[in-house]
């Protein structure tokens, strides 16, 4: 939930979430359409499918417990390489580096003074990283990159100040183009995400025809709303049967609204 989304957009989903499926194995026995309506207002729907396939995958290869070993966590649909780590370190004090754009930040300003390929940044973070209490390591780096070394970097009150090699020797900002681990953001209004979510969000209500659907995205032309529709069935996240569009595995009763 988390992967590009800020945490006070995800604190309220993902409590009711966990109240719903408290363990992998009651997540991978739920329908997806259940897991799409608890993901409501996160957008980027194609991660829900991902973890529900993560929570199906953990329930029949790994016992119902999620793996502690990075490799195996890259396994599982929709774990990169920041959270693999990022779960090894934290849930399991696995001693591995969690590199993010904000870590990627903190090591080109305040370690190396230069700009940081991707490669670069992991290379640095490795070299760091204490034989103990890495997870408190990795979680400083974060917040120094989140509270302080922020694009705008807040560096008077930032207790690496001292230290921090761009501080100290200057030149110019090697943070920008620095670990580019995440990708910026896509304008959201008028872009398809806005359509496809006007889509998922009238199908959680109960299923529709693809005339109703279309409707929904009245501002996009019916070519590409036709588009937008079949990537969502591609993308297995809804499904036709017969005249009528539904989430993945809905097993709500085809009531739709008049006309529909």
């Amino acid at each position: 939930m988390l992967q590009q989304t800020q945490t006070s957009r995800v604190i309220t989903p993902w409590t009711k979430f966990v109240e719903a499926f408290s363990t992998p194995t009651s997540c991978a026995d739920a329908p997806l359409s259940e897991v799409l309506r608890l993901w409501g207002g996160l957008g980027y729907h194609r991660r829900a499918k991902a973890l529900h396939d993560a929570a199906i995958m953990i329930r029949d290869e790994f016992d119902g417990a999620v793996p502690n070993a990075v490799a195996d966590l890259r396994r599982l649909p929709g774990v990169g390489e920041y959270t693999a780590n990022a779960v090894a370190s934290f849930a399991f004090g696995e001693c591995v580096a969690v590199v993010d754009t904000n870590v990627g930040r903190v090591l080109a300003r305040a370690v190396a003074n230069r700009t940081l390929s991707v490669r670069d940044a992991r290379v640095v973070a490795n070299e760091l990283l204490p034989r103990s209490n890495a997870a408190a390591f990795n979680q400083a780096l974060l917040d120094l990159g989140a509270q302080f070394c922020t694009s705008t970097p807040r560096c008077d009150p930032c207790p690496m100040a001292r230290v921090c090699r761009w501080h100290v020797e200057g030149g110019p900002d090697p943070a920008p183009r620095s670990a580019g681990v995440s990708r910026p953001q896509s304008k959201f209004q008028g872009s398809d995400r806005q359509a496809r979510g006007r889509v998922l969000a009238a199908l959680r209500e109960r299923p529709h025809s693809v005339r109703h659907l279309l409707a929904c995205v009245d501002d996009v032309d019916v070519r590409r709303g036709t588009t937008l529709i079949a990537g969502l069935i591609a993308d297995g996240l809804v499904e036709q049967r017969g005249q009528l569009v539904r989430l993945s595995g809905d097993v709500q009763p085809a009531r739709p609204a008049r006309g529909t």
